[in-house]
């Protein structure tokens, strides 16, 4: 059996976002699932559009979701170099092959000539074909023309493994550009030549390269060059999905999210899920478990539906999958400036409480604040309270001052407070909404907080009654 080979081929022309890295993704999967390769190559012969550190910023932000390449421009491999414009001497060898067939030619017309036979057709009304104007006797080529392959229109048919058996019709091959008049190649033949010269044994891409599929197909049959396995995959959409996502759209860059303080396992096992799965009811996937279950097969052929609510639900269910020593590691730099005072032991306490309600790490500050410093205190958390606003001034000061004494009074673990906080539904006849909430919020001013009794352990006695103290002078 031939060895998977698969391939990563972006151009270095900005950021990456989810649809890219899914790409990636999946051809990831598909070589790691069958013990072969993966390579990243980069194409960059549109120097036009290429972006400085671009190709930097796309290995970081592979490595940081966690998709290892075994051959690429930084590791090197033996089918190098990896990187196109480093490789115009293989292109070079193959257009002269293409010439000597007969089934290449350079381009003799002006921009002007070419516009005129663009008008002829639009005048026509009908499409224009480069085909229909090929010179009878072209120059020979000297690599300052555009060099253009020679057509032999017919229909062909090939097996896409997402979109299934598809023929394509003989009106669309043309006589595309090979070489531009720059000496670069067009992705057009530069993506063909480098895939057979590495082995590529499946081209997984987007759907918008379907079209030129035909050309592509010519091109292979002329080349003598035995066809990859194709999978093209469908859209990532908007999340109305009623458009494709774009950068335009609002399409962020990957590390973005993980400097937001989302999970390479979360990011990963998300992108997967967007238009696959694995035929069973499982949501949340390991990188092992994808590579054990990922199939072409399954990847749906209509455009998956961006939802970044899921993405944070499903970092919030990794997030909760860790150890608190890992959590403890990873989330270092998300802490609060005040933190940085305390102990290690006493963060480590505060995480364990904070672990459960966190979506991202980026949550930690707000989540936890109050146990590093003196919370500034917001009046609407009692007055826009449901229950609390229905007491009044006198009332909200009577209760904290009831539970102020009694907490005065407890022994200072978790279950004595809880214990406490039960007496205290009895001797003040609220209910836990009301009283709960208004001791929560006099001791923390936050919307929310861990279960009381722990929150009030950790924040310790003297600070919990020196606030509760802070509250009642508010109040009064």
């Amino acid at each position: 059996m031939t060895s998977v080979r698969t391939r990563f081929a972006p151009s270095p022309t900005g950021f990456l976002h989810v649809g890219g890295i899914r790409t990636a993704l999946f051809a990831f999967l598909v070589a790691k699932q069958a013990k072969g390769t993966f390579v990243l190559r980069f194409e960059d012969t549109d120097k036009k559009r290429e972006v400085p550190g671009s190709a930097e910023h796309l290995i970081s932000s592979l490595k940081a979701i966690g998709i290892e390449y075994d051959e690429g421009p930084d590791v090197g491999g033996p089918f190098g170099p990896y990187i196109q414009s480093q490789r115009l001497d293989h292109y070079q060898a193959w257009a002269e092959r293409l010439i000597e067939q007969g089934r290449a030619y350079a381009d003799p017309y002006t921009s002007e000539e070419m516009q005129s036979f663009r008008d002829e057709a639009a005048a026509q009304k009908r499409a224009f074909r480069y085909r229909d104007y090929r010179p009878e006797r072209p120059p020979v080529w000297d690599g300052t023309q555009p060099l253009r392959f020679r057509s032999d229109p017919k229909s062909y048919t090939y097996h896409d493994e997402v979109m299934g058996d598809i023929t394509t019709s003989p009106e669309v091959v043309d006589d595309f550009i090979l070489i531009k008049s720059d000496g670069y190649p067009t992705y057009n033949f530069a993506h063909i030549v480098d895939d057979a010269e590495m082995h590529i044994s499946h081209v997984i891409r987007g759907q918008e390269f379907i079209s030129s599929m035909p050309n592509y197909l010519a091109l292979y049959e002329a080349l003598g060059l035995e066809r990859p396995i194709f999978a093209h995959l469908p859209h990532i959409m908007n999340e109305q999905g009623n458009k494709k996502l774009g950068k335009r759209d609002g399409a962020k860059d990957v590390l973005d999210y993980i400097r937001d303080g989302y999970l390479p396992e979360a990011m990963m096992s998300f992108i997967a899920t967007m238009g696959w799965n694995d035929g069973t009811e499982q949501e949340i996937f390991t990188k092992q478990e994808l590579i054990n279950s990922f199939s072409l097969n399954r990847v749906q052929k209509s455009g998956a539906r961006f939802d970044e609510k899921r993405l944070l639900w499903m970092n919030g269910q990794f997030i909760r999958e860790l150890n608190l020593d890992e959590l403890a590691g990873r989330i270092e730099y998300f802490w609060p400036e005040s933190a940085k005072k305390h102990s290690e032991n006493y963060k480590k306490e505060v995480l364990k409480l904070a672990q459960d309600r966190l979506k991202t790490f980026k949550d930690l500050p707000a989540l936890t604040s109050y146990f590093f410093e003196e919370p500034i205190p917001d009046l609407s958390l009692i007055t826009e309270n449901k229950q609390l606003r229905k007491l009044t001034p006198a009332e909200i000061v009577d209760i904290l001052r009831t539970s102020r004494d009694a907490l005065m009074q407890s022994d200072w673990t978790a279950e004595a407070i809880q214990e406490t906080l039960n007496q205290l539904l009895e001797q003040t006849g609220q209910k836990p909404g009301t009283l709960f909430s208004l001791v929560r919020i006099a001791t923390t001013w936050a919307p929310f907080s861990p279960q009381l009794n722990d929150t009030l352990r950790l924040l310790g006695q003297e600070t919990t009654l020196a606030r509760l103290q802070r509250a009642i002078e508010i109040q009064i």
